[in-house]
């Protein structure tokens, strides 16, 4: 076989620095069309990005060439960076550290894609804190990793 083919979808999340409530709607469509682009310029398409004030889903495509932590610590500081040069915020912004980041079957995209969506409906029932621990027992980790 003379080529390599590979198509990792990622789903990644993230908050913002103790979990504070920065990103309000007012502001939340051109941070997350920024996020968008830069994933784009890193070969990293993003189906999507949404999420709630104090926290973001990212479903992307993994490029080859580069880690999921590198792509996350450039996304990450880039859109700080965006976000503080163009005083969206009062205070200054910044993203906690750490993420969660976990491959996606492509048979389930779409539902992965409309769970990201439909952020703020999901969140009417169930915490940001309910749901990271619902990820973290999904996908086989105890709270000790």
């Amino acid at each position: 076989m003379g080529h390599s083919f590979n198509k990792i979808w990622i789903h990644s999340i993230w908050s913002t620095k103790q979990r504070a409530n920065l990103i309000l709607p007012d502001i939340e469509k051109k941070i997350y069309h920024f996020i968008s682009e830069q994933f784009r310029e890193i070969g990293c398409p993003a189906r999507i990005v949404n999420g709630m004030p104090d926290h973001i889903h990212c479903l992307f495509l993994l490029n080859s060439q580069k880690s999921i932590a590198e792509v996350i610590k450039q996304i990450k500081g880039s859109s700080s960076h965006f976000i503080n040069q163009n005083n969206l915020t009062v205070d200054k912004f910044s993203w906690q550290t750490g993420y969660a980041a976990y491959s996606i079957s492509e048979s389930v995209i779409e539902k992965v894609f409309n769970y990201i969506k439909n952020q703020k409906e999901h969140h009417q029932k169930k915490s940001f804190q309910q749901e990271y621990d619902d990820f973290l027992k999904l996908y086989g980790f105890t709270q000790e990793d």
